[in-house]
């Protein structure tokens, strides 16, 4: 009987604290991370996630047509310059922000609709580093019509 009641708190404990985390991480995004897609007007699609240092993530999305859109990889300071990477769906790179100064977004225009991938992946920290915890990375996207 013991163990059973250790296990169901124990289970309430994590759901608890992800929860929690979860929460942190939409107010993250929310005030931090959302106003970097201006002008571009926010497709509503929340894709975050609590990362580790040396973390590895990739989420497919749907391009359209004649649109031009803006991609922004977030992440919380603590996890430092998080690389970012679009990819076809053949594996090919299209974009790289270790290109480009680390820079959190890309702009880009499609002539055809198309499913790519963003990776993302958190560096691991290096002995000159603090100690580096958890933290929330999303990726979100904005468009503007380009058709008149």
């Amino acid at each position: 009987m013991k163990t059973l009641v250790r296990l169901i708190l124990f289970t309430s404990i994590f759901i608890g604290l992800h929860s929690q985390a979860n929460a942190q991480c939409k107010t993250f995004t929310k005030d931090q991370c959302k106003p970097l897609l201006s002008p571009y007007i926010y497709n509503g699609q929340l894709n975050s996630a609590i990362l580790n240092e040396g973390d590895f993530a990739e989420l497919m999305l749907t391009f359209y047509s004649n649109q031009e859109y803006r991609i922004v990889v977030c992440a919380a300071d603590e996890l430092g310059d998080v690389n970012f990477r679009l990819l076809d769906m053949d594996g090919n790179e299209i974009f790289t922000n270790k290109d480009h100064d680390m820079i959190n977004f890309w702009d880009f225009a499609t002539n055809s609709t198309q499913q790519l991938v963003v990776e993302v992946s958190v560096p691991e920290s290096t002995p000159e580093d603090k100690l580096r915890n958890s933290g929330c990375v999303s990726i979100l996207v904005g468009f503007m019509d380009s058709q008149d």
